[in-house]
């Protein structure tokens, strides 16, 4: 029987299993002792684990070519020493094979509980720094005598692929917004980004999905699978495709973190301008943004996948950030993209996600504040170890916000040292808040009448707060009656 006529039958769906153990008696001399499907994700693949000795992992895959490209690399790379499930047998018409069994472990799964808190532990750290500090490895060492016309759908990053890409994002995700946009000027930028790609055109081996995953760890150690779409191309698409991955939620220091230690790999093949690396990334970046958006709306939109929509929001805060370094050389596809990030659709969750800090001053004898977001994040600080202007007469009318008090508790210099340690803890916990997407903080400033220190304390760390980080702050100076909105820019 022709198994690409088995796998395209419904009727004849529940033979695949038979077919794969056909291989595994083939290959090992006895059947599979159980087949299991496991779960896939975006692509018609389909995977099952053969139990036995060996288990193995059963592939099946309706193009032909595709399988090629997996199976040449594979061995390819196996004969680099590369970390990459080996192939051991192929079915005639070459749409099943059996591989190496890696495992269940893929590391965005490891990495789960930094993706979902922005707080990334040691442990998920290390293998992070593994992995990318591998990449190199992969784009060099696998590119040496690799024979790119095997690759599948194009042997090349050049300009069809490229606009391929953009288009995929133009009909699949744009439209599908009902976003209006001139097609004319659009593609006409989509040109301009494609000779800015151009420039950086090399004989090294392009990963195309390298991500988490797509990268399983084993032993401690990661290794690469689902390469079957790479083809030769620069080396930033990949580091592009790992660091801005919409739903691993790198937060922008550990990206930074990571990006050091790839260069750093990276210089065992070639020297390495920093300047015009991170210059060109930033081209890179936007390009698999909008690729991975139009992937999205493809499996979305049209296939109607949950899991693809619900990644739309992460694309969308990639985007969204990235717009804050401007790209002057495309200006009409600046300005839809613009435009497509401040949709309704979009800045809903983005609202849902804006911190707001709430920053008060008040007496302890009338008791510490309710936060009344009901979260509980934050800080109260007691500043009635600060010399206090309220035991003078002469400062008992002023409050924190007047300049007599302001003088008596700057000319001292208590309070200096005390908020500059009140910011450091703030700042910390307000960078790791916006990163976790949480909506609400509160600081508190006690002090014996809530009059002078605290209003004090609160109003700097207000201004504070909103300066560096322009975000919305309310400020409530509680015993003063005194309310402030101090809005982000």
């Amino acid at each position: 029987m022709n198994f690409a006529a088995c796998v395209t039958n419904d009727k004849t769906l529940d033979m695949i299993p038979n077919i794969l153990n056909d291989l595994y008696k083939k290959y090992t001399g006895c059947d599979a002792a159980e087949i299991t499907e496991l779960p896939s994700s975006g692509s018609n693949r389909r995977y099952f684990r053969l139990s036995g000795e060996p288990t193995l992992i059963g592939v099946v895959g309706t193009s032909v070519e595709e399988n090629d490209a997996f199976i040449y690399m594979a061995k390819h790379f196996k004969e680099k020493n590369l970390p990459v499930p080996e192939v051991f047998i192929v079915s005639d018409d070459r749409i099943a094979y059996l591989q190496e069994d890696l495992g269940d472990t893929i590391l965005y799964n490891v990495i789960e509980k930094g993706r979902l808190t922005s707080v990334f532990s040691d442990e998920e750290k290390r293998l992070l720094v593994k992995t990318i500090r591998k990449l190199p490895d992969l784009q060099f060492a696998g590119a040496d005598g690799m024979d790119f016309r095997h690759c599948y759908p194009s042997p090349g990053f050049d300009a069809r692929s490229i606009m391929w890409d953009l288009n995929y994002f133009k009909y699949c995700f744009l439209k599908a917004t009902g976003l209006d946009f001139l097609e004319g000027k659009l593609e006409d930028d989509f040109q301009r980004l494609t000779d800015v790609l151009l420039r950086s055109s090399s004989a090294t081996f392009m990963y195309r999905d390298f991500q988490s995953r797509n990268v399983m760890i084993k032993d401690g150690e990661p290794w690469f699978i689902d390469f079957q779409g790479g083809r030769k191309g620069p080396v930033y698409y990949d580091v592009a495709s790992f660091l801005w991955q919409a739903k691993a939620n790198f937060p922008n220091s550990l990206r930074q973190e990571l990006l050091k230690e790839y260069i750093d790999a990276l210089r065992k093949y070639i020297p390495v301008n920093e300047d015009y690396f991170y210059s060109q990334l930033h081209h890179f970046v936007l390009f698999r943004t909008l690729q991975v958006l139009g992937a999205y709306g493809f499996r979305g939109y049209f296939e109607k996948k949950p899991h693809f929509m619900q990644s739309v929001p992460f694309a969308i805060a990639n985007l969204r950030e990235l717009l804050k370094v401007p790209y002057p050389e495309y200006p009409y596809l600046s300005k839809v993209l613009t435009d497509l990030v401040n949709m309704k659709q979009f800045t809903d969750d983005l609202q849902k996600r804006t911190l707001t800090v709430r920053v008060m001053s008040f007496a302890y004898k009338k008791g510490i504040p309710n936060d009344p977001s009901g979260n509980g994040g934050g800080y109260v600080f007691d500043c009635r170890a600060v010399n206090n202007p309220g035991k003078y007469d002469r400062y008992k009318p002023f409050t924190g916000l007047d300049q007599p008090v302001i003088k008596f508790l700057e000319d001292d210099g208590e309070i200096f040292p005390f908020l500059e340690h009140a910011y450091e803890l703030v700042d910390a916990h307000v960078k790791r808040f916006m990163e976790r997407g949480f909506t609400n903080m509160m600081v508190c400033f006690g002090c014996t009448g809530g009059q002078h220190r605290s209003v004090y304390s609160a109003q700097k760390m207000a201004q504070h707060i909103n300066e560096k980080f322009n975000v919305k702050v309310e400020l409530v100076h509680r015993e003063q009656n005194i309310e402030q909105t101090l809005n982000a820019k």
